[in-house]
């Protein structure tokens, strides 16, 4: 799914990330917290995902508000992990400039040697982020661009609102 978000800068920013679960109360995603991207949410919660499939002219847009997934979930989901992306996880200061390459594999391989048989814990800085829904839009390409648009808007009283947009 693509996530967007507002950055620190003003701008808005959009990057493809995994959908790992949804539920009845929203969708989560796996990050570093110190991210451009979990920086940007934890200044503004207020994101949008969006899933596009190209050969079925089908997009569904998602506006909601991310918080920060319990430890516990954390928890779980990194210890499912491979130990790989664990470490790589750990090694990776997402987003900050590194000097090249090599930089990042001799600290993995640092990190390897000190993990060797051992059990890998989630850094405090990596986590989920639970985006729960405000507004959901279906969109179906059609003919003539007269594409069927239909918007789902949470109301106060917590009801879904249903509209049809104007293409």
């Amino acid at each position: 799914m693509t996530v967007s978000t507002i950055g620190l800068d003003g701008f808005p920013k959009s990057r493809v990330v995994l959908l790992k679960k949804f539920n009845e109360e929203g969708f989560i995603f796996y990050t570093n917290y110190d991210s451009e991207k979990g920086k940007a949410i934890l200044n503004n919660p207020n994101i949008c995902l969006s899933f596009f499939w190209h050969s079925m002219e089908r997009q569904v847009i998602i506006k909601g508000i991310a918080e920060k997934t319990s430890e516990n979930i954390s928890d779980n989901y990194f210890a499912s992990r491979p130990d790989g992306s664990k470490l790589g996880a750990m090694v990776s200061a997402q987003s900050e400039v590194i000097p090249n390459r090599d930089y990042l594999e001799e600290n993995l391989k640092k990190l390897e040697q000190e993990f060797e048989g051992k059990e890998i814990p989630r850094p405090a800085f990596w986590g989920g982020f639970l985006v729960r829904p405000v507004e959901v839009e279906f969109w179906q390409g059609r003919p003539n661009r007269l594409h069927d648009r239909i918007r789902y808007k949470l109301s106060e009283n917590y009801d879904w609102k249903i509209d049809r947009l104007s293409p």
